[in-house]
C-alpha cells in the first residue's frame, strides 16, 4: 500500500504541477512495472484525490496557515479523500507522515502532515458529506455556465464527484450479456455494470461478447441506421468501439487513425470480438475514397468524459480548444467530399461546449448549400436530449437515477 500511495501523489503532481494526464502516466514502463494490484490502486487513489480536490482543500485550509510545496499539499489531499471515505486514522495518518518523510522536498513537512490530519481525522467523516462537490475550473466553468446555465453546470459537478459506472455494448444479445454480468440493460440497449468489477474476469470478455464503451458513445452508430453491406468510414476509429458497433451491424468498415499505436487496441479488441474491419493508418484530412456512411468522431477537449477521467479539466486550462474547433471543421468539411450521394455522415464529439458541437452543425448548414440535418427518430430517444438545429445533446447531469452518462453532441446530415 505503501508503494501505491507514493504512486497516487506521483501522479497527483504530473497532473497539477506539470499538466500531464493521468493516461500517458500510467502507460509509462516506470508506473507499468509496479504489480498490478498496486498499479489500480495508485491509479484509483490519484483519481478519487483530483475527483473531489476541493472538498479536500476546503476541510485543509483551516488547519494551514499557508500552503505547503505541491507535494506536500498532495499528501494531505491525500490523506483527507482517504480518511473522509472511511480509512482507518491511525493507518492514512501513519502512511502519509512516511510519504512525506520518504521524499527530500517533503521530509520537513512530516510534523505538519501529521498534525493536520490527525485534526482532519476527526471532521473529516462527520463534514465530507455536507460539502458541496468540487467546482469545475474557471476555464471550463465559465464556458458552461453560459452555455447550460447554474443548475445544470452544478448537476454535472454532482454528476463528476459520483463517478461513472462501468457500460458494455454486446456484439449480438444484450439481453444475455445483462443476465451473464449482472447488470441492468439501459433504454438505449446499453448494459450497465457496477464500475468496481474486473473488467477482465467478467463472463463473456475472453469469448468477445462485448466490449466496453459509455452509453453516451454508443449512440452515434445508431444514427446512421441500417448499415448492412454498406462501405462506412470510421474516420477517428481510435479506441474502437464504434468500429466494433459498425462491424457487428454487418457494416464494411474502414477504421481510420492517425495514431498506429491507437488502432494496435482496435486490432486487438477486433480480434478478441471476432470481428473484420479494414484498419488504415493515415490523416483524416488527406484520406481519399467514397463511402456510403461515414462517422466522424472528432478530436476534441474531451469535456463530456469528466466523470471517468477527473484529471482533464487539472491537466488542461482550456488553451488549444479553438485549434481543435477548427480542425472539427475541416475534417467534417473533407468528410462530406467523401461521402457517396444520399449517403448519411454522423458528427459526433465527447464535448460539453456548443462550439464543437451545435455551432459546428450551424456552420456547416452555411458553407455547405444543400446540406440538411436529418433529426433522429427512435423509442430510446429522450426529448430533453433534442437540441435545435437537429442533433441530440447529451449532459452527465442527465439519467441521474441511472447512473448518469457521458457528455456527448451528435447530429446526422445528408447532402441534397
Amino acid at each position: 500500500m505503501d508503494q501505491a500511495r507514493r504512486a497516487s501523489v506521483d501522479l497527483l503532481d504530473g497532473v497539477l504541477g506539470e499538466g500531464r494526464l493521468l493516461s500517458d502516466m500510467i502507460a509509462a514502463p516506470s508506473f507499468r512495472k509496479m504489480p498490478p494490484e498496486a498499479r489500480a490502486t495508485a491509479q484509483r487513489l490519484a483519481a478519487e484525490t483530483l475527483r473531489h480536490l476541493d472538498r479536500a482543500d476546503r476541510l485543509l485550509r483551516p488547519h494551514l496557515q499557508k500552503k505547503p510545496p505541491l507535494r506536500g499539499q498532495n499528501i494531505l489531499r491525500l490523506g483527507t479523500v482517504e480518511l473522509a471515505q472511511g480509512g482507518a486514522a491511525h493507518g492514512v495518518v501513519d502512511a502519509c507522515v512516511t510519504l512525506a518523510d520518504g521524499h527530500k522536498r517533503t521530509r520537513a513537512l512530516k510534523g505538519l502532515v501529521n498534525a493536520v490530519l490527525r485534526k482532519v481525522a476527526g471532521q473529516a467523516p462527520g463534514e465530507w458529506a455536507a460539502l458541496p462537490p468540487s467546482r469545475l475550473p474557471d476555464w471550463l466553468r465559465g464556458p458552461l455556465l453560459e452555455a447550460w446555465g447554474r443548475d445544470a453546470v452544478r448537476g454535472m459537478e454532482a454528476a463528476h464527484a459520483v463517478g461513472a459506472p462501468l457500460d458494455l455494448t454486446a456484439k449480438t444479445d444484450p439481453e444475455t450479456v445483462a443476465k451473464a454480468v449482472n447488470g441492468a440493460r439501459l433504454p438505449t440497449g446499453s448494459i450497465r455494470c457496477d464500475a468496481r468489477v474486473q473488467v477482465s474476469a467478467l463472463p463473456g470478455f475472453e469469448t468477445g461478447e462485448w466490449w466496453v464503451q459509455d452509453a453516451a458513445a454508443a449512440l452515434p452508430v445508431r444514427l446512421l441506421g441500417d448499415v448492412r453491406g454498406k462501405s462506412v468510414l470510421d474516420m477517428c476509429a481510435a479506441p474502437g468501439g464504434k468500429t466494433l458497433q459498425l462491424a457487428a451491424s454487418g457494416a464494411k468498415v474502414t477504421a481510420l487513425d492517425l495514431s498506429k499505436a491507437r488502432l494496435q487496441r482496435v486490432s486487438e479488441n477486433l480480434s478478441r470480438t471476432g470481428l473484420e474491419a479494414q484498419i488504415v493508418v493515415g490523416d483524416a484530412l488527406t484520406h481519399e475514397g467514397r463511402y456510403d456512411a461515414i462517422l466522424l468522431d472528432a478530436p476534441c477537449s474531451a469535456t463530456g468524459t469528466i466523470r471517468r477521467h477527473p484529471d482533464l479539466p487539472h491537466a488542461r486550462d482550456g488553451a488549444g480548444i479553438s485549434e481543435l474547433i477548427e480542425l472539427q471543421a475541416a475534417m467534417l468539411d473533407h468528410a462530406l467530399g467523401l461521402l457517396a450521394p444520399g449517403g448519411r455522415l454522423v458528427f459526433c464529439t465527447c464535448s460539453l461546449i456548443p462550439d464543437e458541437g451545435e455551432v459546428q452543425i450551424e456552420e456547416a448548414l452555411d458553407r455547405h448549400p444543400g446540406l440538411a440535418v436529418i433529426p433522429p427518430e427512435g423509442d430510446w430517444i429522450e426529448e430533453n436530449w433534442r437540441s435545435s438545429e437537429g442533433g441530440l445533446r447529451l449532459r452527465p447531469d442527465f439519467w441521474t437515477e441511472r447512473g448518469g452518462m457521458d457528455g456527448f453532441y451528435m447530429a446526422t446530415l445528408v447532402k441534397g
